[in-house]
């Protein structure tokens, strides 16, 4: 059977623990606040001086932005402003960056929209402005092969990839574009100016390793020169203008006489360039 007798405590009687004093009515409520409040202080005098790159990249990012640039740009009947809002198109196409060796029509090839380095993104926003970058450097080349930097161990010119190649876009530009500034003003550069830039890495005697096409900033930021450009993520827009060393700037506007080198001139003669 169950024993169900109480069993008799054995020891100290217990006590009960004397309360801690509090402090105030409601100061831990306060103290929360102050220290919450300070955290915040701290946090945004940290912050505060990358606020406006986090703002500029809300900006970038902006599909309304771009929308509303490329519009103002087309509106324009300057051929460089139109080149820019040719370029700002391409930032809408997703691109794989692809250098491999494709083989072209001729003229108007081009590799599957998919896939293309930065020189292919200058050759498209040309073209949409029926500029064939690949047709003009062939010709050119096929007439004054030697003009152009020998990097490639080639005996003559190639349509399928010489307009992809960073020093022969350069040479061309320098001979039938305007040589510009290469300074640190952005005074010195227009929307619709093409900028070539010397990357800290690469092949070192391509001094032109990367290209791009200047344009306008986004938003209330459209009086800044900012770039479209490829450089391995596919087209982007981007505040980069001085983020390389440029070595150089053309402006490439393209007049019906100036668009094929005269075969009349000797190598090396000035050639007329565009306004």
């Amino acid at each position: 059977m169950l024993n169900l007798q109480p069993i008799e405590y054995v020891g100290k009687s217990p006590r009960h623990q004397p309360r801690k004093k509090k402090g105030p009515r409601g100061s831990g409520f306060f103290g929360g606040w102050f220290l919450l409040i300070l955290v915040i202080a701290i946090g945004f005098f940290f912050l505060r001086p990358i606020i406006p790159f986090l703002q500029s990249q809300r900006a970038q990012a902006s599909a309304v932005n771009k929308k509303k640039a490329i519009a103002e740009l087309r509106s324009s009947e300057e051929f460089s402003k139109n080149l820019a809002a040719a370029a700002l198109e391409r930032t809408r196409e997703t691109v794989d960056y692809d250098p491999a060796y494709y083989d072209l029509a001729y003229p108007g090839g081009d590799l599957p929209t998919h896939k293309g380095v930065c020189t292919d993104l200058v050759v498209r926003s040309y073209r949409t402005l029926g500029v064939d970058l690949q047709q003009l450097v062939h010709e050119d080349m096929s007439a004054h092969f030697r003009l152009y930097p020998q990097l490639w161990e080639r005996k003559g010119p190639d349509s399928n990839i010489d307009h992809r190649r960073v020093p022969n876009l350069q040479r061309y530009f320098s001979r039938f574009g305007k040589i510009l500034e290469k300074s640190h003003s952005l005074d010195d550069y227009a929307v619709g100016d093409v900028v070539t830039w010397k990357l800290p890495y690469g092949a070192a005697e391509q001094a032109g390793s990367h290209i791009g096409i200047v344009v306008p900033g986004p938003g209330a930021r459209g009086n800044e020169k900012w770039v479209v450009h490829n450089i391995g993520s596919g087209p982007e827009w981007e505040d980069k203008l001085f983020d390389y060393e440029i070595v150089g700037h053309f402006r490439f506007a393209p007049l019906h006489e100036t668009m094929t080198a005269s075969a009349s001139r000797k190598a090396g003669a000035p050639l007329p360039t565009s306004p």
